[in-house]
């Protein structure tokens, strides 16, 4: 008892100094936040002198030497063209060009920024400061916006060191010191430690920022907990209790003991039924890779029972072309090398009968209580009737496309029909004609007059040649245009795929009266996509354009198509296609259900084109979306890969 008693004293001191610094931890990340949260406002508050560049320096120059955690403010365009900058008159640093374009990492905080229209800060970075040294900083990016739109961005640069300085190192105990780390441990930035006893104290708190994650750690050295004279003041007293409460004590112990067991019993007896009820697999294995533990699922997934399983080392559930590859994953796993995916991995297993399934795999590492590492659990998920559905589903899609191009030739038969109209009357009357002069014969004998008829001839039949061959293109267009094919991505020039619809998007304009123009911007990189599906995307949005524009009281009827190049993100590089009518635009009610299957605000139409439209956009990997085109109308844009040209070695 004298032990515990000296025990617990220590700890309880030992206690207090822990909750103390946790406190002070806990304040510290509070006033670090609300400091950040000041800069913001006055980043912010730039806004109000954007129009004078010099203003804007003056005033950046101002809160630099306020904020000496600010090391750089910079004000850039909406394509992250630099503006005007102000630096830190505290240090010197070295900084990339000012015309330079951001950094991968920074582009993307920006357009975070702009998607939550808010603040976003980048993940850490270190910047040089010259003979070799440098410091760990920060960038905090903010919208400017006006009327709703983002027409630029203020960028600040913090020191995470001078966040230390500035925001706790003025109140921090010499026997502290407060570092900034990443969630791996990994150590940013340290204030303090100008003193270290003999016993040190930790304490942790998440600063969670939009964008970025850091922690901040607080240590504290501390003597020895003194505790013998707090002891010996209740040594006596203690002592007298504990002999006439020690058979209280035993019995009061042996009657939890007993309830301990009983809820033991009862919770082992749980998990087991819980374990047996799982519909997903369940396996151990230890560090040598031999299988500890399987579940009644896994068992019924593979066919094996589990007495069959256990000890192995080479699991009998894996396909005999396929085990090679598998043992060298799973050497790779236990070694470390090859740390599991955490969105899991797909693999084939074969039953006991030799039929082969597909499994979903998520693995993790198998902790004691101790906190030891005593090998990886594995939970599998059979995926056979996912992929059976999703070949279900594939073949639906596939159904209503080509649904949805009969839909298509329907509404354009009538327009088909009055078109092709002219050139065969045309050839008609050509031909009539020539048949005419050649049933009478030359009208006189000359020379000249027969080589007169001779070039009339010719010219007719010219003529009726031009206008076959206009028929035949309109026909072939639509032909070529509706025949179910399978999906083939193909390379090709943006400006191939729109002058393919052009030939019905003229025919639809010149019945509407609308007036088409065409923007490509020159040096476009190829796509790479299924011909057929983009230019029924490309056809189905010019065609919604021009019947938005269908009003009795709209005279002027534009249809634009567009094509340019996009952001590049990530090493990939994209090209964006836009048709932009002059229409009255679309409803807040007809938005949420725009891209609906089956809804559709014209009496005669499917609902099915924008749906469509979007499913095959982004099954090339682009993004279908639409906004208002001011002062009317709107704009449909989707986004395609371009092609990447292969490297040489």
């Amino acid at each position: 008892m004298l032990v515990t008693m000296v025990w617990l004293a220590g700890r309880y001191e030992a206690t207090q100094v822990q909750e103390k610094l946790e406190r002070d931890t806990a304040d510290a990340v509070g006033d670090i936040r609300a400091a950040l949260n000041r800069n913001l406002q006055d980043l912010l508050a730039l806004n109000a002198h954007s129009e004078d560049r010099g203003a804007w320096r003056e005033h950046a120059d101002e809160l630099l030497q306020q904020r000496r955690e600010l090391m750089r403010i910079e004000w850039r365009r909406t394509d992250m063209r630099m503006l005007a900058h102000a630096e830190t008159p505290y240090r010197t640093l070295r900084w990339e060009d000012e015309a330079s374009e951001l950094h991968s990492g920074e582009v993307l905080t920006c357009t975070q920024a702009r998607r939550v229209n808010g603040p976003s800060y980048s993940p850490s970075r270190f910047q040089l400061l010259g003979e070799g040294l440098g410091m760990e900083t920060m960038q905090v990016c903010m919208p400017l916006t006006e009327n709703g739109h983002v027409v630029g961005y203020v960028l600040g640069t913090y020191s995470l060191q001078g966040i230390l300085l500035s925001q706790v190192g003025k109140s921090l105990p010499r026997t502290q010191e407060v570092s900034f780390t990443e969630p791996d441990g990994t150590r940013l930035a340290l204030v303090g430690a100008a003193w270290r006893g003999s016993r040190m104290f930790t304490a942790q708190q998440l600063l969670d920022l939009p964008g970025n994650t850091l922690v901040l750690r607080m240590d504290s050295w501390h003597h020895a907990p003194s505790v013998f004279p707090n002891v010996m003041t209740a040594l006596v007293t203690a002592m007298s209790v504990a002999l006439m409460s020690v058979l209280v004590v035993l019995v009061r112990d042996n009657r939890r003991r007993l309830r301990a067991e009983r809820d033991l019993g009862d919770a082992l007896a749980f998990r087991k039924a819980m374990e047996d009820s799982l519909v997903t697999g369940m396996r151990a294995r230890d560090l040598q890779g031999r299988i500890t533990y399987v579940n009644p699922a896994f068992c019924n997934m593979v066919g094996f029972t589990a007495e069959e399983l256990l000890g192995l080392n080479v699991a009998p559930y894996w396909p005999p072309e396929l085990a090679e590859e598998y043992t060298l994953r799973r050497d790779n796993r236990l070694s470390g090398a090859s740390p599991p995916p955490r969105q899991g991995h797909e693999s084939v297993f074969m039953r006991k009968d030799g039929s082969r399934f597909p499994v979903l795999i998520f693995e993790a590492p198998l902790i004691n209580a101790q906190g030891q590492h005593t090998g990886w659990m594995s939970a599998f998920i059979d995926i056979s009737e996912q992929r059976r559905m999703e070949e279900v589903s594939r073949a639906s899609l596939e159904r209503l496309q080509a649904t949805a191009r009969l839909a298509t030739v329907g509404e354009m038969a009538s327009m088909l029909s009055h078109e092709l109209t002219q050139p065969l009357a045309a050839m008609s009357s050509y031909a009539t004609g020539s048949l005419n002069m050649l049933a009478h014969g030359p009208a006189s004998d000359s020379a000249a007059q027969l080589q007169g008829q001779l070039g009339d001839l010719r010219t007719a039949m010219e003529r009726i040649s031009y206008q076959a061959d206009r028929a035949g293109k309109v026909i072939k267009s639509v032909r070529d245009f509706v025949r179910r094919r399978d999906q083939s991505r193909e390379v090709v020039a943006p400006a191939e795929l729109v002058e393919a619809v052009l030939p019905l998007v003229n025919l639809q304009a010149h019945k509407l009266g609308v007036r088409l123009e065409l923007e490509l911007q020159t040096g476009l990189p190829a796509v790479l996509c299924d011909p057929t599906m983009v230019e029924q995307v490309l056809l189905n949005l010019a065609r919604n354009g021009m019947q938005a524009m269908d009003l009795p009281q709209l005279q002027e009827r534009v249809l634009t198509l567009r094509v340019r190049r996009a952001a590049e993100g990530e090493g990939q590089r994209w090209v964006e296609f836009s048709v932009t009518d002059g229409g009255a635009g679309i409803s807040a009610e007809v938005a949420e259900q725009l891209f609906t299957p089956f809804f559709t605000t014209r009496a005669e139409g499917m609902g099915l084109g924008l749906s469509l439209c979007r499913t095959v956009v982004e099954q090339h990997g682009g993004h279908l979306d639409y906004r208002p085109h001011f002062p009317q109308g709107t704009e449909f844009m989707f986004t395609l890969p371009a092609h990447r040209e292969p490297r040489e070695n």
